[in-house]
């Protein structure tokens, strides 16, 4: 069964666009536990621009997820955590279709990288790539200008898995042939098999 369901972590930055009109908390995070493991679904804001105060609202929102699950870790360092989702990063130029069309926009920029990193730098693991290399292995595309059909795509949902968890992995896969069907999403599920515990 699914127990202990919670909205939001510590410390989660909430966005108001207005300074006067107090900021409501998004559900860009919700947890559950299912079978002793703890399963994090994540929205990371988009940033919109680089600049825009969603990008800062990004950054400071990734800075306080890398504080919080480092003490998970800390609490528990055998803890079975999964911080999964849409990430709105791309961490590495062979996460995207090309890097000179994304260059200056957001997903790919420096600062969000590093934020990505460190979430990494805390014992969170891509337990994803390994079965699913890279480059050309994308997880969403644009509906515009035909973006699935050209192959042209970024790597921006993934399963991070803290090290208890990530020893679980015995395969995972990224289920490209579930955009193709009629009014899917523009990402496509990113799946991971555990070995029993």
């Amino acid at each position: 069964g699914i127990d202990h369901v919670e909205v939001g972590f510590d410390g989660q930055p909430s966005w108001s666009s207005k300074p006067d009109i107090a900021a409501a908390a998004e559900a860009r995070a919700l947890a559950a536990t299912c079978a002793g493991v703890r399963v994090w679904s994540l929205y990371v804001p988009n940033g919109r621009a680089v600049g825009d105060p969603h990008y800062s609202y990004k950054l400071n929102w990734l800075a306080a997820l890398r504080d919080t699950a480092e003490g998970w870790l800390r609490d528990d360092p055998s803890g079975q955590i999964a911080l999964v989702g849409d990430w709105n990063i791309a961490p590495t130029d062979e996460d995207v279709w090309s890097v000179e069309f994304y260059h200056g926009c957001t997903h790919v920029s420096q600062p969000e990288r590093e934020a990505f990193d460190a979430i990494i730098d805390a014992r969170f693991t891509d337990v994803v790539r390994p079965f699913a290399p890279g480059p050309g292995v994308y997880t969403y595309w644009d509906y515009t200008q035909l973006r699935f059909p050209k192959r042209q795509g970024m790597r921006i949902d993934f399963i991070l898995a803290s090290p208890a968890l990530a020893a679980r992995v015995a395969d995972a896969q990224i289920v490209r042939d579930e955009r193709k069907g009629k009014a899917p999403s523009d990402h496509a599920p990113v799946v991971v098999d555990l070995r029993d515990d």
